[in-house]
Parts: C-alpha cells; structure tokens; sequence
C-alpha cells in the first residue's frame, strides 16, 4: 500500500455573521470539533498551518488550545490561503517529518466588497481609480467578454445562484439557507452588469480545521481512509488573464493559475475529470463556477449552458458541483473557504450528507479555490 496522506478530522464554524464571536474564535471552534472528530487530544498534534487574511494570526490560537511548543506556520495567500495552508501541511507528513498535523483557517471580514490597494499588487493607481480593485466589478467584466465568447446567457448565470441556494437548504453551516426563484434572482437589484445582488457571494466569517495523518497514524486511529490523493497549488502562466489584470495581451494565453494547478492535481491523482463524483469549485461569483467548469476540465467553454439548463451539477446529476452552495451560499472568509470545500467533500465521502448527500456512493472528490493575482489551489479526495 502506498503511503497516502489521510484526513481523519473535520470541524467547522457555521459561515455569516456571528456577532461578538472573533475570528480566531471561530478558528478556535473548528479546530476542537475537528480533534473530537478525530478522537485525539491537541496535545497529539506535532505541527500546524493556519491562514487568515482579516482576523489575526492563527498561531495565536495556541493561547486558547495549549501551549506545546508546537511547530505552528501562518499562511497568507488570498483567497488561497486555506488550500495552500493544507497543501503545506500535507507535505510536511508526505516528507516523513511528521504524523498528524492540522490545516486551520478562519476570517472575520467587514460588509462590502473587497477593495484592495494597488500597490499591493503591483498595479498602478489609475487601475484603483477606475474601480477595477472592487472585485465585483471586474468579475463582472470578465464574465461579460466570456458570455460574448462562448454564448453564455444570462439566465444560465441566474441557475447557478438557483441551485446554490437550493442545495444550501440541507448545509447547516451555510449562510443563506433559503431557496429563491429564479426570476426574483434575474430581476434583483443589479450591482455590476450583469449581476444582480443574487449572484455575488458575500466576504463574510467562518472557521474550518483539518486533521491530516500519514496513512499509518490514520490507521492506528481506527479511521475511514480519506486520502488526500493530490493537493496543488500553482500561480499565473504568461498571458493569463486573471484577477486585476490591467489588460488582456492579443492573442491571449495558453493557460491559465487554474489550468495548470487542475492539470497538476489530475496527474498526481492518476485520473482525469470523467473519474471525479463531486467537485466544490470557486464561485465567488455565478459566472466564476461556469468559467471554472471548464478551466478544470470538466467541459468544454460554452457547454456549461446546456449542462445547467439539463441539471448535470445538481446534486443528483452527472458531476454535482457546490454540494453545500458554494461561496454564493456559504459566503468567502478568504483564510476559512478553500478549506470548507475540502470539509464539504469529506463528509460527503463519508456519507453524511443528509439531504444534500450526493447518491451512488460517490469515491472521489475535486476542490477548487481560486484569488488574486492569478493563484489556483486544487485537490483530489478518495476513499
């Protein structure tokens, strides 16, 4: 048998907004449920990575959990700092250096968008003047240039959030857990042509905590075999057209961060897209889930229009995508998110589901987190 990194706890801290609950409590929160989960004791933790982007350190935490000299490493990374907090910490047991580690992460964002500084991403000031640094807007123009590439319709960016808040009717720790029609989603108050307030997800807080063991650690536990079969992180190729690029370059790229990181994680995995049961992909945005179908592999651009008019990513579909509702539903705390999809996938491996549970005994799971400047985290579960 091959040594396979194995996650054997999960823990999660309900998304929204929960007032007079820092994020670091909310860190805090995950982390004991996921040791419960686990059946083991802070104690037997060796090392940590942990991310946030808006609440404070994660290594502070130790003050709340125990002070045990523990190896404990914070992650920045945008929106991709969960899946690059697990991408290390699967690492350090696929180095043999360690047994059991955790992945933890948590935010507590303010209302609004993000709308990040420039200079923080090497951009010059006339590109915040023109408001491209609000993130809805942007991605409102990106999805417009796809739409006119690829014959994408409106109403199919409206089944998107339709099916988002549907599926997070059964996902107790969603945010929105009401269903709306999807009329009311195409007629809501538009924010960035052509998004309606429906179709953007919120900054919002959460906290979710993985417990990750080498196959043996996992099988002293007396735990489900989860293994982590692929993690990979990857930044923006040449010419990829990506969060708060000033320009698209002629003739366009070849890839793009999502690309290679997908294509990266299927060859680590051994299988390619037709293999996968489940898929969590990031969709900050309707139109992010659409493009992301098909930078993932799972089709073709501009098949997503009959694949959502057929209901091939409902829950009982061909490939269910954002079992839980997504960011739409659940809301982006940037250093928890990437992490909640992988939360998402295991309890759906596990079988525990409940009204949102995938049917057929799904064996495989595919998670997609994506930010700025271009950076792409992917990973593959099997069991």
């Amino acid at each position: 048998m091959s040594g396979d990194v194995c996650i054997v706890g999960i823990g999660i801290h309900p998304f929204g907004r929960t007032d007079g609950v820092s994020g670091l409590d909310q860190g805090v929160f995950a982390v004991r449920q996921a040791l419960a989960d686990a059946g083991i004791a802070w104690q037997d933790l060796q090392f940590a990575y942990g991310g946030s982007d808006a609440a404070g350190n994660p290594d502070t935490m130790v003050e709340r959990l125990g002070l045990t000299g523990m190896q404990f490493i914070n992650v920045r990374n945008g929106c991709a700092a969960g899946g690059s907090a697990l991408f290390s910490a699967q690492m350090a047991i696929k180095s043999g250096e360690f047994e059991l580690g955790l992945a933890v992460g948590f935010d507590k964002h303010p209302r609004g968008a993000f709308n990040a500084l420039p200079s923080e991403y090497n951009l010059p000031d006339w590109y915040g003047d023109a408001g491209y640094m609000v993130t809805t807007q942007f991605f409102a123009n990106k999805i417009t240039r796809y739409m006119h590439l690829h014959g994408i319709s409106r109403t199919t960016l409206g089944r998107v959030a339709e099916k988002a808040f549907r599926n997070a009717v059964h996902a107790p720790h969603a945010w929105r857990r009401e269903p709306v029609a999807l009329d009311e989603i195409l007629e809501g108050a538009m924010v960035s042509d052509p998004y309606s307030k429906y179709m953007f997800c919120s900054p919002a807080e959460g906290g979710v905590a993985l417990i990750l063991a080498s196959e043996k650690k996992a099988r002293e536990l007396g735990k489900p075999l989860i293994r982590l079969k692929a993690a990979a992180m990857r930044t923006r190729p040449p010419k990829s057209f990506e969060v708060f690029a000033p320009s698209v370059e002629l003739g366009g790229g070849t890839a793009t961060a999502t690309q290679i990181a997908s294509a990266a994680a299927f060859e680590m995995a051994g299988i390619g897209p037709q293999d996968i049961a489940i898929a969590q992909l990031q969709d900050t945005e309707c139109g992010a889930e659409i493009m992301h179908m098909a930078e993932n592999g799972f089709c073709k651009d501009g098949e997503q229009e009959a694949w959502l008019a057929e209901g091939r990513t409902e829950i009982g579909g061909a490939l269910p995508v954002n079992t839980d509702g997504g960011c739409l539903a659940c809301g982006e705390p940037i250093g928890a998110s990437g992490l909640r999809q992988v939360y998402e996938n295991v309890v759906q491996l596990r079988g525990d589901g409940g009204g949102r549970q995938v049917p057929g005994d799904p064996r495989t799971a595919y998670t997609h987190v994506y930010g700025a400047p271009g950076v792409s985290a992917v990973t593959i579960l099997e069991r």
